[in-house]
């Protein structure tokens, strides 16, 4: 692979069809291969002059060759990948919140590209493209047999370019066509606004480079416009993570100077390293603290967390240090789980490999992967039920997810509804109902927050008494009895 690498930590949820993970630049990580077996490299030599000489046509052999990394990585596990020139290229640009194409996050089920969740704002979105769908075809090409790198290729583009998503809905009985123009999107990832006299509403929608900048931007509007803010709201729910100096450094903002908010593990001597709530560890090489002019009654306000989920890596990140401390009450739904970090290395030829490297884990010592993190109070996206909350595709239900290394009952398929009837009048209902804006009057969560600010009985969702017991519905160890994990990080990192 080359005697110098260079890598980037990712803590992003996943593919995004015109959008990637974004990164932070960090220290040279290798290892040497040992002991090659070198049995099986003489077989896959076989196959490879077997294919040269057999096959029915011609074949490149770099074409073979990047092929057989492809599979070899993708086989590992959903987030790591091996990156073309034109895919490292837009792997890198990401982090500056701007990037052509559609604006959706995406995955991979039964070989289709699944919608994991429409960008706020993007072209996708204002199509009608929603959470839940799977392409099926994109334009003539069908989408089942490529792998969700080539789905995503063909999904970006350059600007002003159109391209045809063929959608299979669960509620729509025939295949729905979306022509969508690609475009450069500007992510506005921070909004904010004070909801009432005493009480704000502070959205991260997801981790980029200027969004530690952004957020003391609008706290400080926020305090302009009220010094006695009683109550700020945390929202990230559907944040699919970002940049891991931005969790850090959203933490910071909140959390006492210099507290651990998030430690790593991995095979790596340099994947085991600890993350505090210092300007060093959230502001790169800036010797500026862009902190430092926050209001100092910040560090106090109480403070609520919305999650859902579809708040997943750095959102968790936040979530758990926010938790562990008890700084913040985290109210909503299970986040979606995704606790590993991604590293991706420089390969010759402007290529790389995109590679889960290590675990993170919460200042007690709480493994997030494939499990998530409960909240304090259980509520439901709406007063009458969850809707397709809790039909969404979560870290735990990915075909070859890394494992929870703290808790062998969060290593299988995440709980979710499995009756069909049910979930089908789940999706009638939610056909029937209006979309909800975040951070609206009739945002329902939202107004739980508030609820619980001002001492009135926040509305929780019933909860299974097995699910009380620290039990899943299996009768397992669940999200709840975590509360009782209280290790020493000092100790196990």
């Amino acid at each position: 692979m080359g005697a110098r690498l260079k890598n980037i930590s990712l803590i992003g949820l996943g593919m995004v069809a015109g959008f990637a993970a974004s990164m932070q630049f960090s220290a040279q990580a290798q290892k040497s291969a040992g002991n090659l077996p070198l049995e099986e490299l003489r077989q896959l030599s076989e196959v490879f002059g077997l294919i040269k000489t057999n096959y029915v046509e011609p074949t490149e052999d770099r074409k073979l060759l990047t092929e057989a990394m492809v599979g070899m990585v993708s086989s590992l596990d959903p987030h790591s990948s091996y990156l073309d020139k034109k895919s490292f290229r837009e792997l890198s640009e990401s982090t500056q919140g701007k990037f052509v194409g559609l604006g959706i996050e995406v995955g991979m089920e039964d070989g289709y590209v699944k919608v994991v969740s429409p960008i706020e704002d993007s072209p996708a979105y204002r199509a009608g493209v929603k959470a839940g769908d799977l392409i099926v075809r994109l334009d003539s090409t069908p989408v089942k047999g490529l792998t969700l790198d080539e789905a995503v290729k063909k999904m970006r583009g350059e600007p002003n370019t159109k391209i045809t998503l063929t959608i299979s809905r669960k509620d729509e009985d025939k295949p729905v066509l979306i022509t969508i123009t690609r475009e450069e999107i500007k992510v506005r990832s921070v909004k904010s606004k004070v909801i009432e006299p005493g009480y704000a509403w502070l959205r991260i929608s997801q981790f980029q480079e200027p969004t530690l900048e952004d957020a003391v931007k609008a706290i400080n509007n926020l305090y302009k416009q009220d010094p006695n803010l009683k109550g700020i709201v945390l929202d990230m729910r559907n944040d699919p993570g970002g940049v891991l100096s931005g969790a850090i450094g959203i933490s910071s903002i909140f959390l006492p100077k210099d507290k651990l908010v998030v430690y790593t593990s991995g095979q790596l001597s340099e994947s085991k390293q600890n993350y505090y709530a210092k300007r060093e560890y959230y502001a790169g090489r800036s010797l500026s603290d862009p902190l430092a002019k926050l209001p100092e009654a910040v560090k106090n306000v109480p403070l609520v967390v919305l999650i859902n989920s579809g708040s997943a890596s750095a959102s968790e990140i936040v979530a758990g240090a926010l938790q562990d401390y008890q700084r913040a009450k985290l109210i909503g739904s299970t986040t979606f789980g995704k606790g590993s970090v991604q590293t991706v290395l420089r390969l010759p030829e402007e290529t790389g490999l995109k590679l889960t490297t290590a675990r993170y884990y919460t200042p007690n010592g709480r493994s997030i992967q494939a499990k998530g993190i409960t909240p304090d109070l259980l509520v439901n996206e709406y007063a009458d039920g969850d809707g397709l909350n809790s039909l969404r595709l979560r870290e735990a239900d990915l075909q070859k997810h890394l494992n929870n290394d703290k808790d062998a009952s969060a290593n299988g398929k995440a709980d979710r509804k499995e009756d069909l009837e049910e979930q089908q009048k789940l999706i009638e209902q939610e056909r029937k109902r209006k979309p909800v804006e975040f951070g609206s009057k009739e945002d329902f969560q939202l107004q739980q927050a508030l609820n619980y600010f001002k001492g009135i009985p926040v509305q929780t969702a019933k909860v299974d008494p097995k699910l009380a017991e620290g039990k899943d519905a299996k009768g397992k160890k669940s999200g709840k009895a975590d509360k009782e994990e209280k290790k020493d990080a000092s100790k196990t990192k």
